[in-house]
């Protein structure tokens, strides 16, 4: 590839360590319907997803409906915890201190989340206005669909061969790959499990760190592998 000119994170997982505190949210509201998930269990399976395609998998699962207005009560308990709770990941201020190359983030979440979130880990200011929420695409399509990282080398004016995504998530991989872009993927959070490396790599990520002071080596060393398919 030419130089990097866009990197691309995700947001849960990845540069904030959120995922167990939202699958904790989603399972204390999920046991009062029967479902007996723990949040390790629910990020193993659920990571780099929304809380609308939670439900109506559960649903399936449980074979009835849950309440209409369960996502949203969910999603107000979550913007709560992780006021409280939430942390950034660790290395990512030190990183984002050493990267020349513009960045951003491209999240499925919503963005009210992201910015609860984003502040709480003192990153919204170090990434606005360049925070991109599926949510407010206008196909509403969410990774693994490649939407929001096209939306985002639009929006910056960038090739997508260009752009290097960083993700802990099967569908955020796969999206990124379906965009054309050069992929990392990252097992550092604590929501981490054994086969997350190979899963992620399975999906698609030509390489994959548990630090994120590997990337920036990591971006220098794509700039040499013109010869791997991306």
């Amino acid at each position: 590839m030419a130089a990097c000119e866009l990197i691309i994170f995700d947001c849960d997982g990845t540069i904030m360590d959120t995922e167990m505190l939202a699958s904790e949210c989603e399972v204390e509201a999920l046991a009062e319907y029967g479902s007996t998930m723990t949040a390790k269990e629910f990020a193993l399976r659920f990571a780099g997803t929304s809380s609308e395609h939670v439900k109506q998998v559960i649903e399936e699962e449980l074979g009835r409906s849950l309440p209409d207005d369960h996502v949203k009560t969910v999603k107000a308990k979550m913007r709560e915890k992780l006021w409280r709770e939430a942390k950034p990941m660790p290395g990512i201020h030190e990183l984002l201190d050493r990267l020349d190359q513009p960045r951003c983030v491209c999240s499925n979440a919503d963005m009210e989340k992201l910015k609860v979130e984003m502040t709480r880990g003192e990153l919204w200011d170090r990434f606005r206005p360049y925070v991109f929420s599926a949510h407010d695409l206008e196909s509403k399509k969410r990774k693994p669909e490649p939407d929001i990282f096209l939306h985002a080398a639009k929006e910056f004016e960038v090739d997508p061969k260009n752009c290097v995504v960083v993700e802990d998530s099967v569908p955020g991989i796969q999206g990124g790959k379906a965009a054309g872009m050069r992929v990392i993927g990252f097992t550092g959070g604590s929501h981490t499990y054994p086969g997350h490396a190979d899963a992620l790599t399975d999906a698609g990520a030509e390489t994959v760190v548990r630090r994120l002071a590997d990337i920036p080596a990591i971006i220098e060393a794509f700039a040499l592998w013109d010869g791997i398919d991306a």
